[in-house]
């Protein structure tokens, strides 16, 4: 199967894939970094938006909040759960705004999936290029060094008479710029199991890296990965939440 067509082939399932994550809390939390950190403004965008949930919720919030994926059928879904906002179909390593930013946001650490360091580079690049002056770049990301490659994540749902189980895990081999999200979903219904196996190629960086590409565009500050409090990276854990307040150049 392609890099993608799990995704394109069950985009009508991937709500009920990522049904343990807490998109609210998530949006709530960022909103306020960008209370704390960012210049205000309500000019909000979501990189590799997906369906649509933070979206929602920073609409919710007040913003005026658009989104963009390389995924028409995730986009088509998004639209229909957020009918005021603007999607566009581009790939977050190159895209184009029409009108300034003040918050774009980067959920799920999706920033990975630039397809090497080079494209990471364009996606802070168009990121630099589309915020305000003290506009906020939030993601999440996890650091290279620090995958355990036979750690998985699984939560199990029940959906339309059918029981699916979802696993996740990272994979990195220790060398390179690129690492693989491992996805796995089993469908059961009627005794009979259906299973899709998808490995997605990501871009793989330390969190000392990561800083490195940043630096030139933004002011960066590290938080721990904790959407309940703000508080800083311990300097070990290995996921973690960048906040990047656009600087001048």
């Amino acid at each position: 199967m392609s890099t993608n067509a799990l995704y394109t082939d069950l985009s009508g399932y991937y709500d009920l894939m990522c049904c343990d994550i807490n998109y609210q809390q998530q949006s709530n939390s960022v909103a306020r970094l960008h209370q704390i950190l960012g210049n205000s403004g309500k000019q909000h965008l979501d990189l590799a938006c997906g369906t649509g949930p933070h979206v929602r919720h920073f609409i919710d919030l007040g913003f005026h909040s658009s989104g963009l994926d390389i995924n028409q059928p995730m986009l088509d879904i998004a639209m229909r759960r957020c009918p005021e906002a603007q999607f566009s179909l581009q790939n977050m390593t190159e895209f184009y705004v029409e009108q300034k930013l003040d918050l774009i946001t980067c959920f799920l650490y999706s920033i990975h999936y630039s397809q090497g360091i080079e494209a990471l580079k364009a996606c802070i690049a168009s990121v630099h290029n589309a915020l305000n002056a003290g506009g906020l770049f939030c993601f999440n990301s996890v650091d290279k060094h620090k995958i355990n490659n036979k750690a998985l994540v699984r939560h199990s749902a029940d959906f339309e008479d059918s029981q699916f189980v979802f696993e996740s895990g990272w994979h990195y081999s220790g060398v390179g710029e690129m690492q693989a999200l491992n996805l796995s979903i089993a469908k059961t219904q009627f005794n009979a199991t259906q299973q899709w196996q998808d490995s997605h190629s990501m871009v793989a960086t330390s969190f000392t890296e990561l800083q490195a590409l940043l630096a030139p565009y933004f002011d960066v500050q590290i938080f721990e990965h904790d959407y309940d409090r703000i508080i800083p990276w311990d300097l070990a854990s290995g996921n973690a939440l960048f906040v990047c307040t656009k600087r001048e150049r």
